[in-house]
């Protein structure tokens, strides 16, 4: 049986199934009410930009799903397509241009890059304050030293939808043993920081740890972000925890079918978590509902307002 033949919110082997598709629904709808609230009091509309260099199918239909939900949230959208056989030099002045342009408060250089492009060069290139996704070096040095006020950051919209997750089912954080199986600048690392910030015990686990499974038998809470198929197995889990499973790997399914799965063996672990994200359906959703709620906290930041609570 696959995760989606369960809806999510019901139980399946003993597990909760997190609903991060409901969850995100009622971002979006938070989000959508602050834009109300700041094109009303404060004549304000945060607008998001996004990038997309070169015809990368997917990236084109995730482009396409930010725009969408960009518009029905009340914000402005604008996209910039780019040839790709675009120069670096070509999107470091479209990136200037954005950067300069007061009606974009948030930035998004859609990944992967074509080859003749340096994505750290780009992100660099990007007004930190603008850096909706999170990847700008001062965002993630700000994350790390817990940035306060004008100082804090702009997180990774992966790992924050996972907290978000994360407290919603939990409630208070501090005090419980966190295992990150993962170490990328995209989602490990700022999860591990996010966790640290609640006061969890944080391992970051990764393809060198020692007795992985041990490790991950250890966590109260296990986020699995390798981009493995089925790698975290249900003896890797610990009783009652609550797993976190961030990958999206598409599998063959026989029948010349394909399939989506996480990187936790889902039915496994689900015999013994307490409570797990489904694939699809669970931590997905998340990603562009906190990229929204990114950009309305940046446009706050920018004008000089406070930002509204939408986690």
């Amino acid at each position: 049986m696959s995760s989606t033949a369960v809806p999510a919110g019901e139980t399946q082997g003993g597990a909760a199934l997190i609903d991060g598709k409901a969850f995100a629904a009622g971002l979006r709808g938070r989000v959508a009410a602050a834009v109300e609230k700041l094109k009303a009091e404060q004549g304000l509309t945060p607008g998001l930009a996004v990038v997309l260099v070169g015809e990368d199918p997917a990236s084109q239909v995730y482009v396409r799903s930010k725009g969408k939900q960009t518009l029905e949230a009340g914000m402005n959208s604008f996209e910039h397509k780019l040839d790709a056989s675009a120069s670096q030099e070509t999107l470091l002045a479209k990136v200037a241009e954005l950067n300069a342009d007061p009606a974009v408060h948030g930035i998004l250089v859609q990944l992967p890059l074509p080859p003749q492009i340096d994505s750290q060069t780009v992100i660099a290139a990007i007004d930190p304050d603008k850096d909706v996704d999170g990847f700008h070096v001062i965002n993630a040095g700000r994350l790390m030293t817990g940035g306060k006020g004008a100082e804090a950051p702009l997180v990774p919209c992966t790992p924050l939808g996972c907290l978000m997750l994360l407290k919603d089912r939990l409630g208070d954080l501090s005090g419980l043993n966190a295992v990150v199986v993962g170490r990328s600048n995209i989602v490990g690392k700022p999860m591990a920081q996010l966790l640290l910030a609640e006061s969890c015990t944080v391992t970051v686990a990764h393809s060198r740890t020692k007795d992985l499974p041990a490790v991950c038998r250890g966590a109260d809470i296990l986020v699995a972000a390798v981009g493995r198929p089925e790698m975290v197995k249900g003896d890797w889990v610990k009783p009652g925890a609550t797993v976190i499973d961030v990958g999206i790997n598409r599998i063959d399914a026989g029948g010349g079918k394909t399939r989506l799965v996480g990187d936790v063996a889902f039915d496994e672990a689900a015999a013994v978590a307490g409570a797990i994200t489904p694939v699809p359906g669970g931590v997905g959703p998340m990603t562009i509902a906190v990229l929204l709620a990114n950009t309305v906290t940046a446009a706050c930041r920018q004008a000089g307002i406070p930002a509204p609570e939408l986690g």
